[in-house]
C-alpha cells in the first residue's frame, strides 16, 4: 500500500526546521484563511478553530491519501495567573516596530502562556482528525529598553506571535519556562510524536 504523503500546511521556517528534525519527509501547502478572532470568542478556542481550518483548507486541495499537519501558536497575557486561557488578551504577530516595542515592554519581568493547537488530518479510506493543545508557562526576565530596540532592530520580532523568538541568540529573553521548550517556538514535538502514534503513521 501506498504511504501518505505528508502535507505541512504551514510556512514558518521554525516549524518547518523542527519537523525535519523529527526525520519526516513533507511537502508545505500554506492555508489561505481568514485568522480574525470571533467575537467573546476565547484564546483557546480560537487557536483551536484555526489550526482545524488550516489543516481542512489544505486537505481539500490534495487528491489521493494525506497526512496534514496544520499548526496555531498563540501569546497570551493576564494580569495573574488564573483564568489566563479563558480571559487573557491574546499577542499576535507585530504590525510595526511600535508595536513590538509595547508588547516587548508589557512582557517583560512578567509571565505569560503560549498555546499551540496542532490539528493531523488523515485523509482517504481510513480517515481521521486530531486536535491537540500544547501550553507552556513563560517567564520573561527583566531586559532593558536598549536591549528591545537592538533586538527588533535585528528584525527578528516582525513574524512572530507577542514579538520574539526563545531561540534568538542575541537577546535571549526567556528567564525559564514551565513546559515544552518546543511548543514556544512554535511546534511541540512531543506533542507530535504522540499524535503520529495515534494515526498509526510510520516514517
Amino acid at each position: 500500500m501506498t504511504k501518505p504523503v505528508f502535507i505541512l500546511a504551514s510556512g514558518s521556517p521554525r516549524r518547518r526546521e523542527l519537523l525535519g528534525e523529527m526525520g519526516i519527509a513533507f511537502t508545505i501547502i500554506k492555508p489561505d484563511i481568514d485568522e480574525s478572532i470571533q467575537p467573546h470568542e476565547a484564546p483557546l478556542d480560537y487557536v483551536r478553530r484555526l489550526s482545524i481550518e488550516k489543516a481542512q483548507t489544505v486537505a481539500q486541495q490534495v487528491d489521493g491519501g494525506a497526512v496534514v499537519l496544520a499548526a496555531d501558536t498563540v501569546v497570551i497575557l493576564a494580569a495573574d495567573t488564573i483564568g489566563v486561557a479563558e480571559n487573557g488578551e491574546l499577542l499576535g504577530k507585530p504590525i510595526d516596530a511600535d508595536d513590538a516595542r509595547a508588547m516587548l515592554t508589557r512582557l517583560r519581568g512578567r509571565e505569560h502562556l503560549v498555546c499551540t493547537a496542532l490539528t493531523l488530518l488523515k485523509t482517504g479510506d481510513q480517515s481521521q482528525q486530531i486536535t491537540r493543545l500544547t501550553q507552556t508557562q513563560v517567564f520573561m526576565r527583566d531586559y532593558t529598553d536598549d536591549e528591545i530596540d537592538a533586538y527588533i532592530a535585528t528584525g527578528d520580532p516582525f513574524d512572530k506571535a507577542g514579538s520574539y523568538a526563545i531561540q534568538h541568540e542575541g537577546f535571549h529573553p526567556v528567564e525559564r519556562l514551565d513546559g515544552s521548550y518546543n511548543n514556544v517556538v512554535g511546534l511541540p514535538t512531543e506533542t507530535l510524536r504522540q499524535m503520529l502514534a495515534e494515526i498509526g503513521w510510520r516514517e
